[in-house]
């Protein structure tokens, strides 16, 4: 009985961190994937605080939403950013477009097209190479663009090289064709452009994904008592849960 009681009141205290990471490797190279369900899953992007300020951290997020008893069981980095931390493309926060879409051609992996949108709406995502998305136009509750695409419609991004040289570590995420999934990755080492799209592509069966970044990438994840820290970033994304009773 003491010890049905102490079960429980360890599960009353414990936090439902609902989303399910692991470690895995694939082909010589370690990641990690963070897996949610954005029907059952409050998935959110977080720019600035109540002041306008840039949140920059993981921490601060969390702070933010312990204020509505809330909390992070899942963090990223979720696209590119200017040195005063605001995105690069289109960024849409709780509807309201903070930045237009950018279709053009320029100078970084950001412009390296086709780029792309990771675009969240009610109980779905889905990654939209940009031009497409303009077609489109879905009505999206939370948004942020970033480049280039890894995976475009099941094929690897045109630019991709097998042989290539440049390794960083570079996080990204891919959808399944039917929005009900959404992997969230980072390599544990520094890989290409090809391996990490190959890994969404042959090892993850995602018909899209897209990059968010290299170099700077992060990973906020509890639950593998893992809280990358670094530089101050721009936008970030995260599902939110209760907090711990």
């Amino acid at each position: 009985m003491i010890r049905a009681a102490a079960l429980f009141l360890l599960m009353w205290t414990l936090p439902a961190w609902a989303v399910t990471c692991e470690n895995i490797r694939y082909k010589d190279n370690r990641y990690t994937i963070c897996t949610v369900d954005p029907a059952t899953e409050e998935l959110r992007l977080f720019l600035n605080d109540d002041t306008g300020a840039p949140y920059g951290q993981f921490s601060a997020v969390d702070d933010a939403l312990a204020t509505e008893g809330k909390m992070l069981s899942f963090a990223m980095n979720a696209g590119m950013y200017h040195e005063d931390r605001a995105p690069v493309g289109h960024y849409v926060e709780d509807g309201e477009e903070i930045m237009r879409v950018i279709s053009n051609p320029g100078p970084g992996n950001f412009g390296l097209l086709p780029n792309g949108i990771l675009c969240l709406r009610p109980g779905r995502a889905d990654v939209f190479e940009t031009l497409d998305f303009v077609d489109r136009a879905p009505d999206c509750t939370f948004a942020t663009q970033s480049g280039p695409m890894l995976v475009i419609d099941g094929a690897l991004h045109p630019r991709f090289l097998p042989d290539s040289t440049s390794r960083y570590i570079r996080n990204g995420v891919g959808t399944s064709a039917d929005g009900t999934k959404a992997i969230f990755a980072i390599s544990n080492n520094a890989v290409t452009f090809h391996e990490f799209g190959s890994l969404f592509r042959d090892a993850l069966n995602m018909p899209n994904a897209l990059f968010f970044d290299g170099n700077i990438s992060r990973l906020y994840a509890p639950q593998m008592s893992r809280d990358d820290f670094g530089f101050a970033l721009g936008p970030i994304i995260g599902t939110v849960v209760p907090a711990a009773r």
